[in-house]
């Protein structure tokens, strides 16, 4: 049951991860002008719609900081040490 939990934590870590390359690779080749292929931009709407009910409550609770969303950041570094309570309990 602990390593199940280990894997759902590890994945939510790599779609976070995901969310943030897929937001910089959007974001970039859209101020590029040619703007992103259809299919890259439906799998970031598919990322962002599955980390969005984590990150949201959080990014409403840190201060703002102007462009930089610090909210996945926070969500890794919980992520994290849940992964290395889990692991101690292994």
């Amino acid at each position: 049951m602990l390593q199940l939990i280990s894997l759902l934590i590890t994945l939510c870590y790599l779609l976070l991860l995901a969310r943030i390359i897929l937001g910089f690779v959007v974001q970039y080749m859209s101020m590029q002008g040619s703007g992103a292929p259809e299919t890259l931009v439906k799998v970031y709407e598919v990322v962002f719609s599955l980390t969005e009910p984590v990150l949201g409550p959080i990014r409403r609770k840190l201060p703002q900081t102007g462009m930089i969303d610090f909210s996945p950041l926070v969500v890794m570094v919980i992520l994290v040490v849940i992964q290395y309570a889990v692991r101690a309990l292994l």
